[in-house]
């Protein structure tokens, strides 16, 4: 059971106590992301998560470090395209010490100039790892062409450019603006006394700040067919269609889809193109789901020469699926696999204060895994089928490679030839 309470400033707490175990874990959530950022500031939400580790008015960027390390405690946090966690987890008796360490760098971090520029080298390295990992920069690429100049396809890392104009005044405004009580959810689940955790949270209704929206309007998707040249040994690349958003009534439906198609080593796809024809080592599905929108995407990593074959078996599988639909065999198989992934999930603390604390988030209130699994367990071979139909739509596909430079295909033709053709 998860009690809710809202502090008078709009600072929502969220606690789930669990008296089975000896560990707790606290995230502060806030609905501050890269789809935040206007012109100037991208990359600032992911930079300022970096510096509120690197000091605050008492304590040093190695007091941070070791304040939890000290007693086996972690202390993290990452940033998303809608939002940002910082996040801890400790033995019980040490919530104290998370809650102090994490309330001072929420409050009293420095952004010390000097530490601002020695942290933008740090960021600027991690772009060019990032950029130098192809078969995950694909995926940004893939999101930067379909949804153009939106916010929500800009990378979350920014670029280099914009990093280096990042100051401390950028980053006390972003802060005022964004960082505002209402965006603001704090989540704990393990083994804590929830009155207790109440009042070592209270200094986060004490803070007063007046948010600011800029509306950049509901990202316009198109429908790119790309082939982007770059020094690889391999050949990645996406296929993807415009997804749901995270409201959408068939999400459920969805992940049914997703896990049918790409979602583990017993999938079609995987099955299909790695297993039965070997002509890639890592093939799967993703559904990436935001507020009003989202993406449903396939990946795979092949040779240059088996790169057509690959998008062929990849449409024709997803033909298939949508005129034929799936099993009530497979259907009821997913429908226990996600089950069993959910539940197991949840014997973390962590994953239970993530629940709680990104559901909240995203909602306005707690989904629980009951509510899930109930809406699971009803979706029928009829839903699936309907779905499908609804976003496979071959004007909608998109294809992008990355990999081998001067590499061309009529990805146009593809399409069209894979219409009722298996692979």
């Amino acid at each position: 059971m998860y009690q809710k309470h809202v502090l008078p400033n709009g600072v929502r707490i969220l606690t789930e106590e669990i008296d089975y175990v000896r560990s707790v874990a606290i995230g502060i959530w806030v609905g501050a992301g890269s789809r935040n950022e206007t012109e100037g500031y991208e990359g600032i939400s992911h930079f300022i998560e970096h510096m509120f580790f690197k000091g605050t008015e008492k304590r040093t960027a190695r007091q941070l470090a070791e304040s939890l390390e000290a007693v086996g405690g972690q202390l993290n946090a990452f940033t998303t395209k809608e939002f940002t966690c910082y996040y801890a987890k400790v033995l019980d008796e040490d919530i104290a010490l998370a809650i102090d360490a994490l309330s001072d760098m929420f409050f009293n971090s420095r952004f010390d100039s000097k530490e601002i520029e020695k942290e933008k080298n740090v960021v600027i390295e991690e772009i060019k790892m990032y950029q130098d990992t192809p078969d995950e920069l694909i995926h940004d690429l893939f999101s930067q062409y379909v949804w153009n100049e939106h916010p929500l396809g800009k990378p979350i890392l920014g670029a280099e450019d914009t990093i280096k104009d990042l100051n401390r005044d950028k980053i006390q405004r972003y802060l005022q603006t964004k960082y505002t009580p209402d965006k603001v959810v704090i989540a704990v689940a393990g083994k804590i006394d929830q009155d207790e955790i109440l009042k070592q949270l209270s200094i986060f209704g004490d803070f007063q700040r007046k948010r600011e929206d800029v509306a950049v309007g509901e990202p316009n998707g198109s429908v790119i067919r790309k082939a982007v040249g770059k020094d690889t040994e391999q050949m990645n690349l996406v296929i993807g269609v415009p997804g749901l958003g995270q409201d959408d009534e068939d999400m459920y439906v969805m992940h049914i889809i997703n896990n049918i198609l790409g979602g583990g080593l017993s999938s079609r796809l995987f099955q299909e193109i790695r297993e039965q024809r070997g002509l890639a080592y890592s093939v799967y599905s993703y559904h990436s789901t935001f507020v009003d929108t989202g993406l449903f995407a396939i990946y795979a990593g092949t040779s240059p020469a088996k790169t057509q074959d690959v998008i062929q078996c990849i449409l024709n599988e997803m033909n298939i699926i949508k005129a034929e639909g799936i099993t009530e065999e497979e259907l009821k198989r997913t429908k226990a696999q996600i089950k069993g992934n959910l539940y197991l999930g949840l014997e973390s603390v962590s994953s239970r204060m993530s629940r709680i604390g990104k559901t909240e988030l995203s909602f306005g209130k707690v989904k629980t895994a009951e509510e899930a699994v109930e809406k699971l367990e009803k979706v029928t071979l009829s839903d699936v089928k309907r779905v499908l139909e609804r976003l496979w739509i071959q004007d909608k596909i998109s294809i992008l490679t990355l990999g081998q430079k001067g590499f061309n295909m009529d990805f146009d033709r593809i399409i069209q030839e894979s219409v009722d053709k298996r692979c």
